[in-house]
């Protein structure tokens, strides 16, 4: 099968389109022939060897975690799917080598889901890990209706779902954004608020009776930030700041969860979320969709397909 690799930390010009083995599927297993894998800053953090000390990397990597197909066959034991299902999911598995950017991955079934009949694959590709994420994020923090919620960095891949989801539950959010994402962030629900100086008084003008709960989804001083803005006591939580702990904030990693991603995708055919694709781009050209991503000049998820 054809996939993409690198065998060894560098940059995206590392990356090759090659030919591999087709991937063994075991108990607990599927094998799903990818029709769209999403493309995440995570992915090329690892190439570069950003997370070495965190994560286990096994060289030579087929790197990614998103993924939305068709299960091809099934594993020893294994009764959750039939050939022909349309899965998605949030492949990490125990350590970081056989990922989604290839024709075929084989994935426990403990990292999928069905895939959100009313999304395409490339739209269910850009779900799991930024859904996930601000999902988890947002049920972690327990945020429920009535309360007032701050985001930050609210209408990036993460912030953008976050804001969907708390709105989903009922609660009122705020949400910080360079101006050119305000009317974004209304048509999501979300009552906008420019970044930069001022910006907690901005937030305080808006409710003055207080904040319930902060969402960081953007790191650097985002914590302090929300600190400032939540009330004695309220939850703050960063899945972008890895030193949120010592600050007295929660930092949270996306967790594999095929119940979490069935809520999503319930959310989603319910019209309740939405997955903004920036950029759909052949597999051959990972290196360039990861170099959009570096740039931050993806306006939504950049997605590759098979």
């Amino acid at each position: 099968m054809k996939a993409i690799t690198y065998s060894s930390y560098g940059t995206p010009t590392a990356l090759e389109l090659v030919d591999v083995p087709e991937p063994k599927v075991g108990p607990g297993e599927v094998l799903v022939r990818v029709r769209a894998a999403g493309v995440n800053p995570v992915d090329w953090k690892l190439a570069a060897g950003f997370l070495g000390h965190v994560l286990e990397v096994r060289h030579p990597v087929i790197p990614g975690w998103d993924v939305a197909g068709v299960v091809e066959a099934v594993g020893p034991d294994t009764d959750d799917y039939a050939v022909g299902d349309e899965v998605y999911g949030y492949v990490r598995k125990e350590w970081v080598q056989l990922g989604t950017y290839a024709e075929l991955v084989s994935a426990p079934v403990r990292t999928l889901a069905r895939k959100p009949a009313t999304l395409t694959f490339e739209e269910a590709a850009g779900l799991p890990l930024a859904g996930l994420t601000s999902y988890q994020a947002v049920t972690r923090a327990g945020v429920s209706a009535g309360q007032t919620v701050v985001i930050h960095s609210a209408a990036g891949g993460v912030g953008s779902l976050g804001v969907q989801i708390a709105v989903a539950l009922g609660a009122r959010v705020i949400g910080t954004a360079s101006a050119r994402n305000h009317d974004y962030l209304r048509s999501l629900g979300a009552e906008p608020v420019l970044y930069g100086d001022g910006v907690a008084e901005r937030v305080a003008a808006l409710a003055p009776e207080g904040v319930d709960v902060g969402l960081d989804f953007y790191g650097e001083g985002g914590v302090e930030l929300l600190q400032s803005i939540v009330r004695p006591g309220g939850p703050v939580i960063s899945v972008a700041d890895n030193d949120a702990g010592a600050k007295g904030a929660k930092h949270i990693w996306a967790r594999s969860s095929a119940t979490d991603l069935t809520t999503l995708a319930e959310l989603a055919d319910t019209g309740r979320i939405t997955v903004k694709v920036g950029h759909v781009l052949p597999l051959a050209e990972a290196g360039r969709a990861w170099e959009l991503s570096a740039a931050g000049q993806a306006r939504g998820k950049i997605v590759l397909t098979v």
